[in-house]
């Protein structure tokens, strides 16, 4: 299959199960080796999980699927550029590329606005909307140090 099948693919979920009422117009799709493995929507309403975007969603399910934490190897394809959380998650789940239809910019033109994200992340703490504090880090320390001994940790 073509980039474009896979891409289609991620847009049809966006509008289908938008317009199902099971969450926003956002689909995702995961491709390894050529064939979709995992698809996910925007489930944030239906599942009261404001982290269950589709390429979130996406990424759970590739996960279960191949029984691995890490998706080298894999693609993704959004019916949007991906948000910081998503972008976040799929460098964590190591993905190899991501393909987008719609900007982000275009997804603030209809009420899904990410810059503020974009740009409070890059604040200093004390500059950030939620106020952010660091407390009992000796004690919360002590389980990084257990992590850095531990001889049989799965490192990722």
């Amino acid at each position: 299959m073509s980039r474009e099948v896979f891409m289609r693919r991620a847009i049809e979920l966006s509008h289908e199960m938008m317009a199902a009422g099971k969450g926003g117009p956002f689909g995702a799709v995961i491709v390894k080796d050529g064939e979709i493995i995992a698809e996910g929507h925007n489930q944030v309403t239906t599942s009261n999980d404001p982290t269950a975007h589709a390429e979130v969603v996406a990424i759970r399910e590739a996960c279960r699927k191949l029984g691995t934490f890490k998706l080298d190897g894999c693609e993704m394809y959004a019916s949007c550029e991906p948000c910081p959380m998503c972008l976040s998650s799929i460098y964590w789940a190591r993905i190899d590329r991501i393909w987008f239809a719609n900007t982000r910019q275009d997804a603030a033109a209809i009420g899904f606005d990410d810059e503020f994200l974009y740009r409070e992340v890059g604040l200093p703490l004390d500059d950030r909307s939620i106020p952010t504090a660091q407390l009992l880090a000796d004690e919360g320390r002590l389980a990084f140090d257990a992590w850095m001994a531990k001889p049989d940790k799965v490192e990722y």
